[in-house]
């Protein structure tokens, strides 16, 4: 039976082409009798996202992606020395591809980068810095990201327009996204006082960027703090109603109503004049609060002034009653949307499909799914996401692949979040075998294996007992400068341990131990908690230093003579201290 099993698993994805279908074409979707029998035929679906309009030469960027696989190879020379040998000539468009290829390897990309870099002709775009720029952050690699930006801000000097505001943008998202909420604010205030990029318009929208950020990531009350000394401290400032709004959708997101509503209060005090995107912003705050029904008390609140509602303001509610169980309502809420001038979204009809799919009801899923079709709406990946979302729950492994061939026959691209779904529901239910294929059928679609599918695959694995096939993971991930959670660490290190595997318990310490953030480790997550707390304090000390040196340096020039930084994080923010407070000693000797 076991020898059955496995062979109906590599039946699945043999040689893993992108253009091989996977199952017969009498798939369990379209078998009679099946509520999904007739699958909608969709339009041509757009080109997939990750592909360029600019030509790429395909050799180059094959022996650039094998280099970057090759597990022997690592970032720095290593890595720029293969890449002298390969013969081949960067060009932006070339390593804009391979930065979309391999987004989950930040030392890779950004030895690559540098790389590329020093070759005469290559002449680096606005658009691929920001892309390098937001891989480090998002690795949270924020030295290597200002260094880079410090090194191309000057005077004239050759590069400096490689950073602009959507530079500093970056910054600001990945620090809130990284739980750092004091250096975004140092960031947008040194992004303010350069006089190069810096534009009354440009700091408003930076302003409210910054809000926006901090809000999305939980940090509302910082946001909220900000926003009340900016209106105390500038004379004559008056916040825009989009600063409202986000302060009121941040509140709602931490589901602090009394906040939200106090807010709402004190612009009604103010006079400060609601817009569509308000009351918007207020039902889909209310609708997440599950009250619904004072949702759509205020939507006749703001027809009453004056303002009428558009599908943005219905959609919540739609969304509301159908995770609810309300799918009555909720389409009969869909009557009054296809009433307005706007008429029904593709979020519309995504909102009723993940109703129906919640409520366990795949023939009315169906039936909103040809509906959206045949009114010229293209299924999204969201659309399918709610589909695999209900297989995976229900661990319906069959369905959801035979789904997945149906997305590819049909020309349909699925993303990041359908090939999670379908590794978790596949290393649930140890379809290992299964899993592996899928996350080299990721990879070849485009997407770089990240953090979360590579947890996936190394937990399945130890539950399984593959130990070495764990360890190849693990180590792949090390590799490509990513940081493996700790109880990934801990539990595959106790097990080794158990079974005797001591060798290979102490690589992967050994491996852990290289981990920039993880240096102390195993040790330092052995309890110690006064030394977590320690080594937390000198890596906020450095980077509210830095975005202190940051702010307080008129000279671009002098910023730049300081822009290499040291491995220990403690010795690098000692010294950009002693740099403030001898320009602080230096200004009141002038004064």
């Amino acid at each position: 039976m076991n020898s059955l099993l496995h062979r109906q698993r590599r039946f699945f994805f043999h040689h893993l082409q992108i253009q091989k279908l996977f199952f017969s074409d009498q798939s369990w979707l379209s078998r009679k009798g099946n509520p999904l029998i007739k699958w909608p035929t969709s339009p041509s679906p757009p080109s997939s996202t990750n592909t360029k309009s600019h030509p790429i030469p395909t050799l180059s960027f094959s022996i650039i992606s094998n280099l970057l696989k090759n597990p022997t190879i690592t970032s720095g020379s290593s890595l720029e020395s293969a890449l002298d040998q390969s013969g081949v000539d960067p060009d932006p468009g070339l390593v804009q591809a391979i930065f979309d290829h391999f987004d989950s390897s930040p030392k890779l990309l950004h030895s690559l980068f540098l790389w590329a870099e020093k070759k005469p002709v290559f002449k680096p775009c606005a658009a691929l810095f920001d892309s390098m720029l937001n891989i480090l952050g998002k690795a949270r690699e924020f030295e290597d990201a200002w260094s880079l930006i410090l090194d191309r801000i000057g005077d004239g000097k050759e590069g400096s327009t490689l950073v602009s505001v959507n530079t500093f943008v970056i910054l600001i998202r990945r620090y809130a996204r990284a739980g750092m909420p004091q250096p975004a604010i140092h960031t947008f205030e040194y992004a303010s006082s350069l006089q190069q990029i810096s534009s009354p318009d440009e700091e408003t929208n930076l302003f409210e960027i910054l809000l926006d950020s901090l809000c999305k990531e939980g940090h509302v009350r910082v946001a909220s703090e900000y926003f009340t000394k900016k209106k105390e401290t500038v004379i004559g400032w008056v916040p825009s109603i989009k600063v409202y709004n986000i302060l009121l959708n941040g509140w709602f997101r931490l589901r602090k109503l009394k906040h939200a509503e106090k807010l709402w209060l004190d612009m009604k005090k103010e006079g400060v004049s609601p817009s569509v995107v308000t009351y918007g912003t207020l039902v889909e705050g209310y609708c997440t609060m599950r009250r619904v029904e004072r949702a759509i008390e205020l939507v006749d609140e703001m027809k009453g002034a004056g303002i009428e509602p558009n599908a943005k303001v219905y959609n919540p509610i739609i969304d509301a009653l159908g995770e609810a169980g309300r799918l009555k309502e909720a389409s009969g809420m869909m009557e009054r949307v296809l009433l307005c001038e706007s008429g029904p979204g593709i979020s519309t009809y995504n909102s009723l499909v993940k109703g129906y799919c919640k409520a366990r009801d795949l023939v009315g899923a169906s039936k909103i799914l040809k509906m959206m079709i045949n009114r010229g709406f293209i299924p999204t990946p969201t659309t399918y996401n709610y589909f695999f979302r209900y297989f995976s729950q229900f661990r319906k492994i069959e369905e959801a692949m035979n789904l997945y061939t149906k997305m590819i026959q049909s020309g349909h691209t699925p993303d990041r979040l359908t090939y999670h779904l379908l590794l978790k529901m596949l290393c649930e239910e140890e379809r290992l075998d299964l899993a592996v294929q899928v996350s080299k059928e990721m990879r070849v679609r485009g997407y770089d294996k990240d953090l979360a599918s590579s947890t996936m695959l190394i937990h399945a694995l130890c539950k399984m007992n593959r130990f070495e096939d764990a360890f190849g993971e693990f180590e792949d991930m090390i590799r490509r400068g990513m940081a493996p959670q700790y109880l990934t660490f801990q539990r595959m290190n106790d097990e080794l341990k158990k079974r005797g595997m001591t060798e290979m318990a102490n690589k992967l310490c050994a491996m852990m131990s290289s981990v920039r953030s993880s240096k102390k480790l195993p040790n330092t997550y052995s309890g110690d908690v006064d030394t977590l707390r320690a080594r937390r304090t000198s890596i906020m000390r450095k980077a509210e230093a830095m975005s202190d040196l940051l702010k307080t340096c008129n000279d671009p020039r002098e910023i730049v003579k300081h822009r290499t930084l040291s491995k220990n994080a403690v010795s690098a923010a000692g010294r950009l201290i002693e740099i403030i407070k001898k320009r602080v000693r230096e200004t009141s000797m002038n004064s």
